[in-house]
């Protein structure tokens, strides 16, 4: 039976949340401030999980989805909610987690990071299916909590000219020799560039290979295969093979990579956001710095050109690889070093071992940095990198670290704020400034701490 619920708040999968006699009601569709009509579809003891059937008080943030796919595609989450609204409930459950998580609060609170609100992903993993009921091929991202590819015919998240390629994909797949065996097809995007990699899990006939060519030239991309696991990805063309590349101009340079090599989805925010990363490190001439999680060198190569020493570390050789291939074209191998080298299994050791970095940027996966944070944390004071900055994309993870270097290691949470990398989707990209502190404060801030907790605990 569906009741009245007064919507409080939002989650980060975009659900309205409302309380009834003192239980939380997630309630799909609604948003902040609205008063709706909505019918209870799981329960569960300590919550409840709701779908709006009728807007009775619709909120002032309210806009018209622009995709009309939104709500089946599970691409999008908060099409609904006016975007600045969208980075302040960011922003909130940012700051939210560091308390929650770590104890902590950001003594600053930067200003987000906005760049495209459209058009920004410029890498996507499409699904392929043969699904006969649906009129045959579907080519697209999942629905919303399912395995189920959706029948998109348009994404508006993508760049205009890769969503116009959906409906013809479609065709190109049913023209092909075993459609029902080419799972996936992987976009990314670079400077001129538009490259489609084809998971398919049978040989490619002649016809095949016909049908990608006529489908390249008539829609300028470039076709890359993958007969098997992401080691086997080899251009259709052999010349393309150095063609992939993006650009930070900022820095003059230009990065060269492989489509499934690991890069930021959004091109103009991680220019940025690599702007603002070395804004808030305040690299000089003289100082040594490290870049943990370094990737294909994507903050390496810009400290090097700011400090005297950029030194990365990555856990992919093949990136590690490229990066000091791109060093070198860019004139700073002299400047720069790479180690491939698994972040998640280290120590103070290890840590010792590299020598002394007067700054130091980390930039981990979801999983986080749990053993360099604690590292860290073992340091003496003149051992620590006087400030470093935590680029992550979950707050989880990201409080958890902070407060192993904040409780712990004698770091103090200058600032922090949120990076719109992903417009209308309930992903978090963040970046959080960390300053050691000196011994004697170090130990007042422990003993405040403590003395903090113990009052808690009465």
């Amino acid at each position: 039976m569906a009741e009245v619920l007064n919507i409080e708040s939002l989650d980060l999968e975009a659900r309205g949340i409302a309380r009834r006699d003192g239980k939380v009601v997630f309630v799909e569709g609604a948003l902040p401030t609205e008063r709706v009509t909505a019918q209870t579809v799981r329960r569960k003891p300590s919550y409840e999980i709701a779908r709006v059937e009728d807007i009775l008080r619709p909120s002032s943030l309210r806009v018209v989805p622009r995709c009309p796919h939104f709500g089946v595609c599970g691409g999008c989450a908060m099409q609904h909610l006016e975007p600045s609204a969208q980075v302040a409930i960011k922003q909130r459950a940012l700051e939210d987690t560091f308390w929650h998580v770590g104890k902590l609060r950001p003594q600053r609170v930067l200003p987000p990071l906005h760049g495209p609100t459209w058009g920004y992903r410029y890498r996507a993993r499409l699904s392929v299916r043969v699904v006969p009921k649906k009129g045959g091929v579907l080519v697209g991202f999942h629905e919303r909590k399912s395995s189920y590819v959706a029948d998109m015919r348009e994404c508006h998240v993508l760049p205009p000219h890769v969503s116009r390629l959906l409906m013809p994909l479609r065709a190109m797949i049913t023209a092909m020799s075993t459609p029902d065996r080419m799972p996936q097809i992987e976009v990314a995007l670079g400077e001129g560039v538009t490259a489609l990699v084809l998971r398919h899990l049978e040989p490619l006939t002649p016809g095949d290979l016909d049908i990608l060519r006529r489908f390249a030239a008539q829609h300028d991309v470039q076709w890359w295969l993958q007969p098997k696991g992401p080691d086997t990805v080899h251009p259709l063309e052999p010349e393309h093979g150095d063609a992939l590349a993006y650009t930070m101009p900022e820095f003059g340079l230009r990065m060269p990579y492989r489509p499934t090599d690991f890069t930021q989805v959004n091109h103009a925010i991680n220019r940025a956001m690599v702007s603002r990363a070395l804004t808030l490190l305040d690299v000089q001439p003289t100082d040594r710095v490290a870049d943990l999680f370094c990737g294909l060198g994507n903050f390496t190569l810009p400290l090097a050109t700011r400090g005297r020493e950029a030194v990365g570390v990555e856990g992919s050789k093949a990136l590690t690889d490229r990066a000091l291939a791109a060093a070198g074209q860019h004139g700073l191998a002299g400047r720069t070093s790479f180690a491939t080298l698994n972040l998640f299994e280290v120590d103070v050791d290890w840590l010792r071992g590299l020598g002394y970095f007067d700054r130091m940027l980390i930039d981990p996966p979801r999983e986080g940095a749990q053993a360099v944070a604690q590292a860290l944390a073992q340091l003496a004071p003149h051992e620590r990198p006087r400030r470093i900055v935590y680029v992550s994309c979950n707050p989880a993870t990201l409080a958890r670290d902070a407060a192993i270097m904040g409780h712990e290691g004698g770091y103090v949470l200058k600032s922090a704020g949120v990076i719109n990398m992903f417009p209308h989707t309930g992903h978090v990209e963040s970046i959080a400034v960390f300053e050691s502190l000196p011994d004697a404060q170090v130990l007042a801030a422990q003993e405040q701490a403590r003395l903090k907790d113990d009052a808690q605990a009465a």
